[in-house]
């Protein structure tokens, strides 16, 4: 049953951080013809088309999508109980770790797609590069009013370091789930 419950968990985690990386592209207006976002799109429509009939989107805010990562969320907090015990949790338990796994689990997506920002600015060679422009336009909306308030020292960017240690502090404030 441990076994049966690694694997659901990790392949639902997987699907729920590319619900939230849709998600975020179309709130920033991610540019699609990316292959990336591309193959981002093609993984997520099974989920995101059919709600996408009924719900219409709300202004900037795509509906279907909030709705899925929900979906998905709460998938991942009810079955660690129902596979390893056979139980279902009460609903006020199920939506309160539901909301807080969402939480954590967006601030953990925006922690990695910085660092593997920064690391990718260092290695890869000027130009254009899909990995490189698709994190741009995720993170830059981010780091921007970091870097207004501390401007880069010595011509180093200390923005990504301040971002990530108060995603840290958030998330050692929150809950474990």
């Amino acid at each position: 049953m441990i076994a049966l419950h690694y694997l659901v968990d990790a392949l639902l985690t997987i699907y729920l951080y590319v619900l939230i990386l849709r998600f975020v592209m179309q709130l920033v207006r991610a540019d699609f013809r990316n292959q990336i976002a591309h193959a981002v799109l093609i993984v997520t429509n099974p989920l995101i088309m059919p709600l996408r009939k009924i719900l219409p989107p709300v202004g900037k805010v795509d509906t279907s999508s909030v709705i899925a990562i929900l979906i998905v969320a709460a998938l991942i907090v009810a079955a660690a109980p129902l596979i390893l015990q056979g139980v279902a949790l009460d609903p006020i338990t199920w939506i309160r770790w539901t909301l807080l796994l969402i939480a954590r689990s967006f601030i953990t997506f925006y922690t990695v797609a910085i660092i593997i920002y920064v690391i990718l600015g260092w290695v890869l060679p000027p130009g254009y590069s899909p990995p490189m422009a698709l994190l741009a336009s995720v993170c830059e909306p981010v780091l921007a009013p970091v870097r207004r308030l501390i401007p880069p020292i010595g011509g180093i960017d200390f923005s990504p370091l301040w971002v990530s240690l108060a995603f840290g502090v958030i998330l050692r404030l929150l809950p474990v789930v």
